[in-house]
């Protein structure tokens, strides 16, 4: 199949914005045959590149107008062998691969930390085999919700687990979700709850193997850490990013974070049980929901 490679040029874009674009083509490419396969953004100069694999320019083109409306200024095609010489071999993203599956292998990603209050007594408190029975628990919960959700566990914390998310929305659903089930498993297990945090943070991590480093991943770690057990906070950019989607928020107001020479504004996602009315995600009723500050 044909690649092209096209160049956009919006001027005052920011980082954050150009991935949810990408994301969205990805969301709808399929319906033109096309496989959109990485991106860059040159954010000086308000620049950014897509290369696709397309039958033709004009159905690269439509992804683009159908996803987000905005068409490239200029799309050529281009020798796959070239590219694959000048830039080594290209990794197409997994959503590109299977349309249907959230997408794991772009720049930008949400982070987010989950942390188990208590966890360092348990042994002395319940011993071995009972610490255990709540480990297993804790991250079966956890992971059960990764998996419904489309994050990737990057790794196990001792006390918690590390998640990444190519979707803000699914990050903040999926961060939901854990609070609400380890609510059931509570009031089924009153005589041995566990109580967990979240904290997430949305940005360019670096990628190194299978790990996650850099402001992104030590920023999401730190606002875990100012969470209280039950809650979720998460920093300004997941709230702008979530923006329209039914989620309630409390502004949590600035606040000096360990490592960042700037205050942080930080915000707590509102959730209740599961026996409530309220719903998430794109099924919410959005007016002014993602706004909330009550």
């Amino acid at each position: 199949m044909p690649m092209y490679l096209d160049r956009h040029e919006i001027g005052g874009a920011t980082a954050e914005e150009v991935a949810q674009a990408h994301l969205r083509d990805l969301e709808v490419q399929h319906k033109y045959g096309v496989r959109y396969l990485t991106y860059w953004f040159d954010y000086n100069v308000g620049r950014a590149f897509c290369l696709a694999e397309a039958p033709s320019a004009e159905a690269a083109e439509a992804v683009h107008r159908e996803a987000h409306g905005l068409v490239a200024n200029t799309i050529i095609e281009v020798d796959p062998a070239a590219v694959v010489s000048f830039l080594g071999r290209i990794q197409d993203t997994s959503a590109a691969r299977e349309p249907a599956k959230p997408v794991s292998d772009v720049a930008f990603r949400t982070i987010l930390f989950s942390d188990m209050r208590g966890s360092t007594n348990l042994t002395q408190r319940m011993g071995d085999e009972a610490t255990m029975r709540v480990l297993r628990t804790h991250n079966s919960i956890i992971r059960e919700a990764l998996g419904a959700l489309g994050g990737r566990e990057v790794k196990h914390t001792g006390d918690g687990i590390m998640a990444s998310f190519a979707s803000v929305t699914r990050a903040v659903e999926c961060s939901i979700a854990i609070q609400r089930n380890f609510h059931e498993h509570n009031c089924d297990n009153p005589d041995a709850p566990i109580r967990v945090r979240i904290g997430a943070a949305a940005g360019e991590p670096v990628e190194d193997g299978q790990d996650l480093f850099g402001a992104t991943v030590q920023l999401a770690s730190r606002i875990c850490d100012c969470a209280e057990p039950g809650t979720i906070l998460v920093s300004n950019a997941v709230r702008e990013l979530a923006i329209g989607k039914g989620f309630l928020f409390r502004d949590r107001g600035e606040t000096e974070i360990k490592g960042f020479d700037e205050l942080v504004r930080l915000h707590e996602v509102r959730w209740e049980p599961p026996s409530t009315e309220l719903r998430t995600g794109f099924d919410s009723p959005s007016a002014d929901a993602a706004g909330g500050s009550g």
